[in-house]
């Protein structure tokens, strides 16, 4: 699984101009699902993600989780994470999970996370055509994946 996190003062998604999740300051989380992976990969980020320190203290040091910022959480899935742009310039989706695998380990993180972070994770619409909003905070833009635990 791979995630791209965004530290937002806002985001929202939207389908068929139907704005149908937002948040104000907190995470945009861009959820990633790849052939293979298992709920001990969504666990993984889920930890990670709750813990990832890059809320600002009283210092204004980079030092808080959203666990202790008591910020939003918002998910959307994103298949195109799992591109590969190896050979020309076409990407390949070979490498993402099918639908049904997909959906169900992105909800499966999208629990974990919330039951970690003790809050509410709002999402996206799986496999929709979905126009996402932000406002990136800093920016900061942090790339997780399950396979290469950095």
């Amino acid at each position: 699984m791979r995630l791209v996190i965004q530290r937002v003062a806002q985001a929202s998604v939207c389908v068929d101009g139907i704005c149908v999740s937002e948040i104000n300051s907190g995470l945009l989380i861009l959820v990633g699902v790849e052939n293979g992976d298992t709920e001990a990969d969504a666990d993984w980020l889920a930890q990670k993600t709750a813990n990832l320190r890059i809320f600002p203290d009283e210092s204004g040091i980079m030092n808080r989780s959203i666990i202790d910022f008591g910020g939003e959480l918002l998910a959307v899935s994103q298949f195109t994470l799992m591109a590969s742009t190896r050979k020309g310039n076409r990407p390949s989706y070979i490498r993402a999970a099918n639908g049904n695998e997909a959906e169900s380990l992105y909800q499966y993180y999208c629990r974990k996370l919330g039951e970690i972070a003790g809050a509410v994770v709002r999402q996206g619409v799986f496999g929709a055509d979905m126009k996402v909003g932000l406002i990136n905070d800093g920016p900061v833009t942090i790339i997780i994946d399950s396979k290469i635990r950095e």
